[in-house]
C-alpha cells in the first residue's frame, strides 16, 4: 500500500504525535463513507490492529492503513492553511476528488 503526505501535513502530524498522552499511537487514515465508486476519508491517532499495514512516507511519518480497504491504497494527505485551514485527503489513483477534514 502507498500513502503520500505533503510538508504541511507532516508538520501538523508531527505536532500531534509529540502531544502528551499519545504514546504508542500512530497516524491512521481511514474511510468514513463509501459512495459507489468513491470514498470519503478521515484521519486520527490510533494504535495498530491485526489488519493494518504500516506505511512509511518520505516525510518520516508512518501511517496506518487497513490492508482490507482497497480505497486506502494510494491515498494522499495534504494540509492547507488557505482558503480554510485543514486536511484534504484524496486518492487520485481511484479518481477521487479531495475530501476536506477540518
Amino acid at each position: 500500500m502507498n500513502c503520500k503526505i505533503n510538508r504541511n501535513a507532516a508538520k501538523v502530524l508531527k505536532e500531534w504525535l509529540e502531544s502528551d498522552g499519545v504514546e504508542g499511537k500512530m497516524v491512521r487514515v481511514f474511510v468514513t463513507e463509501m459512495h459507489g465508486n468513491h470514498a470519503h476519508y478521515d484521519i486520527m491517532l490510533d494504535e495498530p490492529t491485526e489488519h493494518d499495514e504500516i506505511v512509511k512516507t518520505d516525510k518520516g511519518i508512518d501511517v496506518l492503513l487497513d490492508s482490507r480497504e482497497e480505497f486506502l491504497d494510494g491515498v494522499w494527505v495534504q494540509y492547507f492553511y488557505v482558503p480554510e485551514e485543514g486536511f484534504a485527503i484524496s486518492n487520485s489513483s481511484k479518481g477521487h476528488p479531495p475530501h476536506h477534514h477540518h
